[in-house]
């Protein structure tokens, strides 16, 4: 991969930055650049393309994505918290967590949440993906700390207070960790590409020299499964756990893998699960964060919007914000799926909904 290709990428992303910036600029004199929909009827954006009927039984016919909240630098990373009974994000600039409730809107949650020290950095330095362990307890993925570290406070008195629980990999500091999955035996698979290093690939604080896609077990033991992967960057298993997919988010390779994953938590027998590559530059964005449902569908957030694929990698359709979309999640009963869409959190409504 040539990695310029990938700076301008990121030229494109601080761009949109800055019109959520001027969008923004009269709430960050307060506490935040939000803008929730709250006590209205929310905006409508984008378009859901579909390429086969099948997609009628996920997305419904009709369906329109909804804006929540706006006015973010570059959204990311987000979890449905039952008990909070709302989404938490990731502004990974701004190196915050957000709260949206239905009702109230977005608000900050927890602040810093990727670089602990006081004195900015700038850069990607805030956390990335976010999840929930089977105790309740938040992970967080920080870039600027280069760590993959859980929040040591309850949800319900949030602080920015963390314990990590993986920052090197045979003595070597990760580049950033960038997202995460949690298997069912308590071992945590996660990607490392060098997006929260300030000077990302080249950067001299670099220690190792490779994108890897890694396994925490639970006893601690970090395991590298594959360093072949030029930008890992999604990560999410099958409901069975017998797949591990990875998105790419190479625009010279914007593809997504998948790998079976063996009785040990190691993988094997990767293989392509859909290219997209032919669209960069044509779609906006770049495989990024995916989920999976029960039915083992895949939302891949990639060229265009979240493209929907089945197990095997057959292209549904694409849900399109019309803006680069970094990541999404479900609520538990898959009513909606939940999209970062750079300045935006957005929705829409899912089949399961009716």
């Amino acid at each position: 991969m040539i990695f310029l290709a990938r700076s301008d990428f990121f030229a494109m992303k601080f761009s949109c930055r800055c019109r959520a910036s001027i969008a923004g600029a009269l709430s960050l004199l307060l506490w935040g650049p939000i803008a929730s929909s709250v006590g209205a009827e929310p905006r409508t954006i984008g378009a859901v393309d579909r390429l086969d009927p099948a997609l009628d039984a996920i997305v419904p016919p009709g369906a329109e994505i909804e804006v929540l909240a706006e006015g973010f630098e570059w959204s990311e990373g987000p979890v449905w918290s039952t008990e909070l009974q709302g989404l938490l994000f990731s502004d990974i600039p701004r190196n915050r967590v957000l709260l949206w409730r239905e009702g109230e809107g977005a608000k900050v949650f927890l602040e810093p949440s990727g670089h602990a020290s006081a004195a900015p950095r700038g850069g990607e330095e805030g956390s990335n993906g976010l999840a929930l362990d089977p105790q309740g307890r938040l992970l967080l993925c920080q870039h600027g700390d280069r760590s993959l570290s859980r929040m040591d406070a309850p949800l319900t008195r949030p602080a920015p207070k963390y314990l990590r629980l993986a920052e090197r990999y045979q003595g070597k500091r990760f580049n950033s960790p960038n997202d995460l999955t949690l298997h069912s035996s308590g071992a945590i698979y996660f990607t490392d590409p060098p997006y929260g290093l300030l000077g990302q690939a080249d950067d001299p604080a670099r220690e190792i020299d490779f994108c890897g896609v890694y396994r925490l077990a639970p006893d601690g033991t970090v395991t590298l499964l594959t360093s072949e992967l030029t930008r890992p960057n999604g990560i999410a298993l099958s409901p069975d756990e017998k797949t591990l997919y990875v998105a790419v988010s190479d625009p010279e390779q914007a593809i997504w893998m998948a790998y079976d994953v063996q009785p040990d938590g190691s993988i094997a027998r990767g293989r392509l699960l859909f290219d997209a590559t032919d669209w960069v530059g044509e779609r906006p964005g770049l495989p990024d964060g995916l989920k999976v449902d029960r039915r083992g569908i895949l939302f891949a957030t990639g060229p265009g919007g979240v493209l929907v694929f089945t197990p095997q990698g057959k292209h549904l359709g694409t849900i399109g914000s019309g803006e680069k979309t970094a990541n999404c999640a479900l609520d538990p009963e898959a009513r909606y799926l939940y999209m970062t869409s750079d300045m935006y959190l957005c929705r829409v409504r899912l089949a399961a909904a009716e």
